[in-house]
């Protein structure tokens, strides 16, 4: 009667197969340290011949004893060439990673880098300076409004969210200024146009 695959124990890493992984339980079970150690390099040389070093060749052996401890369960004990990796480091869990929650960005679709660019312009001494970089900056955020389909994009608007944004330092009036044109790109067809 065949032996099917899903009744056999599960491969720990299966880019080396059934075959190596049996070696490496055939290894654990040797009595004799010596014996086991001269088997571990064995294995290690099948792996290498498998999976061939393209690269800096005393990391990626490194790299094959552990994965050589990990197959074993972390039993298998030889004299290795390398300090190996311990369970705790597999199975330990990443730092987290800081999220910034909704309510700490409300003109999310203005992005993380145009506020803080807002605060400097706010920062400055008034002058051409710093009204040529509020310009380019209220230019900026039409662009943005206009390139997340919002409905509506007026420089009223525009100026709203600036004075919103650099809490009252920065007003611009709709008489006195007024906003480049922007137009939304047409969405691709798909269509590829015909040679003529």
């Amino acid at each position: 009667m065949l032996t099917y695959t899903n009744h056999l124990k599960r491969l720990v890493l299966p880019e080396y197969g059934r075959n190596i992984q049996q070696m490496v339980d055939h290894c654990v079970t040797i009595e004799d340290r010596d014996e086991r150690t001269r088997c571990a390099h064995t294995i290690i040389e099948a792996m290498l011949t498998l999976f061939p070093s393209t690269g800096d060749a005393t990391e990626y052996r490194r790299k094959l004893w552990d994965h050589l401890m990990i197959m074993s369960d972390f039993t298998l004990d030889v004299d290795t060439p390398f300090e190996h990796i311990e369970r705790q480091t597999l199975n330990g869990t990443p730092d987290a990673v800081p999220i910034e929650r909704p309510g700490t960005m409300p003109f999310r679709y203005y992005g993380k880098y145009l506020p803080q660019l807002i605060d400097k312009a706010a920062a400055m001494e008034e002058g051409e300076e710093r009204d040529a970089l509020v310009l380019m900056i209220a230019n900026q955020m039409k662009k943005t409004l206009i390139g997340y389909q919002i409905d509506n994009v007026e420089d009223a608007r525009v100026f709203e969210d600036l004075r919103n944004m650099s809490h009252g330092a920065i007003r611009l009036d709709t008489e006195t200024v007024r906003l480049q044109e922007f137009k939304q790109a047409p969405a691709p067809t798909g269509k590829k146009k015909k040679k003529r």
